[in-house]
């Protein structure tokens, strides 16, 4: 588990950039390409295999659905979703209140996991 404060967060979100729907660190980039696209949480989500923010709505009940598991609220959802996720070479990423489920290799690339 990554856990970073939404300082951390923003900072670490500020150093990326989207670029043929990969993400790479700006200092790495060169010279801006067409279509480039700054890093924001939105365009973040778009990397993750599930989240639960108050910003964006992760849709953890079609998540779960599409893991074909059931459960009886979104809890007890995000509970199934968090365990299927990390026992699949996943990692959990706590921003205050917020979690955000990435691939390892994803988090090792982005310098999230040593």
């Amino acid at each position: 588990m990554i856990t970073l404060t939404p300082a951390q967060f923003s900072s670490f979100l500020d150093t990326l950039l989207e670029r043929d729907e990969f993400l790479i660190f700006k200092q790495d980039a060169g010279p801006a390409q067409k279509g480039d696209e700054n890093v924001d949480l939105y365009v973040f989500s778009g990397h993750l295999e599930a989240l639960r923010c108050e910003e964006i709505d992760g849709e953890i009940m079609e998540t779960l659905h599409d893991l074909e598991l059931q459960a009886k609220n979104e809890d007890e959802a995000w509970l199934k979703i968090k365990g299927f996720y990390l026992e699949r070479g996943c990692t959990l990423l706590n921003v205050g209140s917020d979690e955000y489920i990435l691939s390892d290799a994803l988090a090792q690339r982005l310098g999230l996991l040593e």
